[in-house]
C-alpha cells in the first residue's frame, strides 16, 4: 500500500456520485490510487442508503480506487480524516468524523474483493456554511470553516494522511482510533439492542455492554447515540 494515492485523477465539475464513477473505473481496470473528485454531486451516497448533501464548490468530494487495502480500512480512513479535521475531531464508529458534535466528514467503503478492488468515498465539509444546508441538517452537520480555496490543500493533506494510515500497524491504528472514540461510555442503540459503548476490539468491532450484563460485538450496521425514548 505504498503506491501513490491520487494518480491518475479524474475531476468532474458535477457528477451523480464520485463513488459510482470510481466503481466504473475500478471495474474497467483502473490502477490502485486512481482518484475521482467533483465540485458537485447530484446523487452522493452515504451509508445505509442515505444521501450525502453538500453545496456545490464548498466540500471535498472524492473517491479512491484501491487494489489492496487493510482489514481495518473503514477505521483507518476515519482516523486519517480526523487527522486532517484537527485535534478536536472525534470518530463515531465506524467512520463518521465529528466536530463539536456535528458530522464534518463521512466515509463510504464499497469493496469487491472477488474482483480485486475497493472504492473509498470520502466527503468533507471544508467550506460549507450552515445557511447552505437544508434545515434538517443544520444541527447535525459541522464544517472546517474554511474557504473554497482550501479544498485542494485539504485533499492533498488527506491523501498524505491516508497513505500513512493505510500502511500502519493495526495496534498503532487502533490506539489512534480509541483516542478519538466518540461513543466510549455513552448509551447507544442499534436495530437489535441497546447498551453502553465499551470501545472497539482488535478486529475493529464496536463493543457494547447490554443491560443484562452481556457484551455485544458489532461488526457492521448503524449505531445511534442515546437509549430509545
Amino acid at each position: 500500500m505504498t503506491a501513490r494515492l491520487g494518480t491518475p485523477r479524474l475531476h468532474l465539475r458535477a457528477t451523480d456520485s464520485t463513488n459510482e464513477r470510481a466503481r466504473a473505473l475500478a471495474a474497467g481496470g483502473a490502477p490502485h490510487g486512481t482518484l475521482v473528485t467533483a465540485g458537485e454531486q447530484r446523487a452522493g451516497r452515504g451509508r445505509q442508503g442515505r444521501t450525502w448533501t453538500a453545496p456545490a464548490g464548498r466540500a471535498l468530494l472524492m473517491s479512491l480506487v484501491l487494489r489492496e487495502w487493510p482489514v481495518l480500512l473503514p477505521l483507518a480512513t476515519a482516523v486519517a480524516a480526523a487527522d486532517v479535521a484537527g485535534a478536536d475531531a472525534a470518530i463515531k464508529w465506524p467512520n463518521d468524523v465529528l466536530l463539536r458534535g456535528g458530522k464534518v466528514a463521512g466515509i463510504l467503503v464499497e469493496a469487491r474483493p472477488q474482483e480485486g478492488w475497493a472504492v473509498l468515498g470520502i466527503g468533507v465539509n471544508v467550506a460549507v456554511r450552515a445557511a447552505d444546508l437544508p434545515g434538517e441538517l443544520r444541527d447535525r452537520a459541522a464544517t472546517l470553516g474554511l474557504e473554497p480555496a482550501a479544498i485542494e490543500p485539504t485533499l492533498a493533506a488527506l491523501l498524505v494522511a491516508l497513505g500513512a494510515r493505510l500502511g500502519e500497524e493495526p495496534a498503532v491504528l487502533l490506539r489512534a482510533f480509541r483516542e478519538r472514540d466518540a461513543l466510549l461510555g455513552r448509551a447507544v442503540r442499534w436495530q437489535r439492542g441497546e447498551g453502553i459503548a465499551a470501545g472497539v476490539d482488535d478486529a475493529g468491532r464496536l463493543l457494547v455492554d447490554r443491560p443484562d450484563g452481556t457484551r455485544a460485538a458489532l461488526d457492521a450496521g448503524e449505531v445511534h447515540l442515546g437509549a430509545p425514548s
